[in-house]
């Protein structure tokens, strides 16, 4: 257990955890190939834990490492100065400890991430608050916004018209700013293999085991 989650952390033969500079490699889910690295102490063996092979999980990719790809802006947005934002948020249980994620790509292609810890959330108060953080980070004075998110709900409550029956504060806040930065919200599927969606995903599930906080800086 971390933190109140289930996950699969690597261990040894007599059931002892595998450490390493003090840290465990863990998954969330057997199929997902992407590793995090927890603290020791913050992980406890549960009674009746069973001890899988190692072919129990598929091959292990390094989760902070950065998407490897050649960001171009979507050939629908039609403007070549637009900035480019990917987000997403993460939570450990519904509510629990959250974490928001974001990839800024600017007009020439470079790239600046960002995440934060939100301590105890819902998954849709991470996912608004990391289309919050993107505009906020993405520069005063870029002409052009496009948010992509795989969260349906942001979308509806920030762009067609649905009404929030909670988060009303955060809602009202992110639609203010929304339509003062003229920003379009796109949807894209969520762990679909979208690079960058994958990334955001990434950086939320940082932030929470890091209980860090990192603005991203164009």
């Amino acid at each position: 257990m971390l933190r109140g989650q289930r996950v699969l952390a690597r261990a040894n033969a007599d059931r002892s955890l595998l450490v390493d500079s003090g840290r465990v490699e863990i998954r969330y889910r057997q199929n997902d190939g992407r590793a995090y690295h927890a603290s020791a102490r913050n992980l406890e063996v549960t009674d009746g834990a069973k001890l899988l092979d190692d072919e129990a999980c598929v091959p292990a990719v390094a989760a902070t490492a950065p998407a490897r790809v050649e960001p171009v802006p979507p050939r629908h947005v039609g403007r070549p100065d637009a900035w480019i934002a990917y987000t997403d948020g993460a939570c450990s249980g519904n509510p629990g400890p959250a974490g928001s994620g974001v990839v800024l790509v600017a007009p020439d292609g470079k790239m600046h991430e960002g995440l934060e810890y939100l301590g105890e959330a819902t998954n849709n108060v991470a996912e608004l608050t990391a289309i919050l953080r993107a505009l906020e980070w993405i520069p005063a004075d870029a002409p052009a916004i496009v948010v992509y998110t795989d969260s349906q709900y942001a979308i509806g409550v920030l762009q067609k018209g649905w009404k929030a029956k909670v988060n009303q504060e955060l809602v009202a806040r992110t639609r203010r700013v929304v339509e003062t930065r003229g920003a379009r919200l796109v949807y894209v599927p969520g762990h679909k293999g979208v690079p960058l969606n994958e990334r955001a995903d990434e950086l939320a599930r940082e932030a929470i085991l890091a209980r860090a906080t990192r603005r991203a800086q164009p």
